[in-house]
């Protein structure tokens, strides 16, 4: 190819766009998953799982066809809080605010529209989860609190650092806000 070739393609615009997944997705968002250090890599049968049967509250973004972005969520039952499990960016698409951008879509969607908050568990040494959620956080106009949930020694049984519930207040105009395609 030549050179003024592999430049354009390098600057050509990109096509996003945000779905809920499916089943057939699993195993791409497996993928995804163990390229974004330090997320947890489940089971390839967990994200199918996820894929499939919580695919309201789940949310993929490709990019020309690729998964390059996903988060996976449930709300949480007897509560009015959607609880956002893992936030997965793929390198080709970091800088793009895409996490931030996952979050909105997702919480814009009906599926969420009784959510009064956003709940998720974070490290203290993971600064970019933190400052994803800051940003959120900010954009909704949401208070963001934390507090020590599942501690090392007592859930973890020493193996891992203890993780903080987050929790964002969602107004009732940002959760109203309709999904957009991107």
């Amino acid at each position: 190819m030549p050179k003024d070739m592999a430049d354009f393609e390098t600057l050509r615009p990109r096509t996003l766009t945000m779905r809920q997944p499916d089943s057939t997705d699993g195993a791409a968002i497996w993928d995804l998953v163990r390229q974004c250090k330090p997320l947890d890599e489940n089971s390839m049968y967990c994200n199918l799982v996820q894929a499939e049967h919580f695919s309201d509250t789940c949310v993929v973004a490709e990019m020309d066809g690729e998964i390059v972005g996903w988060i996976s969520g449930h709300m949480i039952p007897k509560k009015n809080a959607l609880f956002v499990w893992q936030v997965a960016v793929s390198p080709k698409a970091r800088g793009l605010g895409l996490g931030r951008r996952m979050l909105e879509h997702l919480t814009s969607r009906d599926s969420c529209a009784g959510a009064t908050c956003l709940n998720t568990t974070i490290t203290k040494d993971n600064d970019a989860s933190w400052a994803l959620f800051r940003s959120f956080a900010r954009e909704v106009g949401g208070e963001l609190s934390d507090a020590a949930h599942y501690t090392r020694d007592v859930h973890f049984d020493g193996k891992h650092a203890t993780e903080h519930m987050v929790t964002i207040t969602l107004s009732q105009s940002a959760a109203a806000q309709p999904a957009s395609a991107a």
